[in-house]
């Protein structure tokens, strides 16, 4: 059996079944990506709730697999050449799932590259500007009287989401015929935007069809459904 005493988030979340990989992570749109690769993939893992109630993501024991104190990471206790392997990054942590699976990525090169691209635009893009909108529009933000910071990430948001369109129309997938990372990436920040943050009439949602049916197809994966609730709270 493998032996992850020598990482010390295992202190704090004890691995019950060392033999799998061992996620850390909590249901926000970054860490539903993973859950949901596992679910898709049926990789063997074990789920750890990182609660932000309790700042468990500023622990010495998880800053010591993530130094950067974000969800998800997680260990994988046969990594290459057979030795545990600890990896941080939502985006990382797909390609890598995806590599050890050989699921949700294409082996052409070029449709490889393709479909890392489209992830990279929901890293750098989506992500990273539907966060920034939520904030204004959900939660302090709102107490701003000055409108001019939600307004530029409500008119960048919906440009991103015009791309997205653009892309989706007379696709099923962001790749066409063939469901990949970049779609498992993408549309939990497209779930969140228009349901926990609220801010589905603000960037004008039914202005976007192929998003929106894209996203129903999504949601309607048993893989899925059951990856967004994990990890629960027990």
């Amino acid at each position: 059996m493998t032996d992850l005493s020598v990482f010390p988030i295992t202190k704090k979340w004890p691995a019950q079944h060392p033999d799998r990989i061992q996620l850390y992570s909590l249901p926000t749109p970054n860490g539903v990506k993973v859950s949901i690769m596992l679910e898709e993939s049926g990789l063997p893992y074990e789920p750890h709730l990182v609660s932000f109630e309790t700042n468990d993501q500023l622990s010495p024991e998880f800053l010591s697999l993530n130094p950067n104190n974000k969800i998800p990471a997680i260990i994988d206790p046969q990594g290459p050449n057979g030795k545990p392997l600890p990896l941080f990054e939502s985006g990382a942590i797909l390609l890598y799932l995806a590599d050890k699976s050989g699921q949700f990525l294409p082996a052409d090169p070029a449709l490889r590259y393709e479909t890392i691209q489209w992830l990279m635009f929901q890293m750098g893009g989506i992500g990273p500007m539907f966060g920034q909108l939520g904030f204004f529009n959900k939660f302090a933000g709102k107490a701003y009287e000055d409108k001019r910071p939600r307004d530029r990430y409500v008119a960048e948001s919906k440009r991103l989401l015009g791309v997205l369109n653009q892309r989706l129309a007379g696709r099923i997938w962001i790749m066409g015929d063939d469901y990949t990372i970049a779609d498992i990436a993408t549309l939990p920040w497209v779930r969140n935007l228009i349901g926990f943050y609220e801010a589905g009439d603000l960037v004008g949602i039914k202005d976007f069809p192929h998003v929106t049916r894209a996203l129903d197809t999504f949601l309607a994966r048993p893989s899925v459904a059951k990856g967004l609730q994990i990890p629960g709270n027990n």
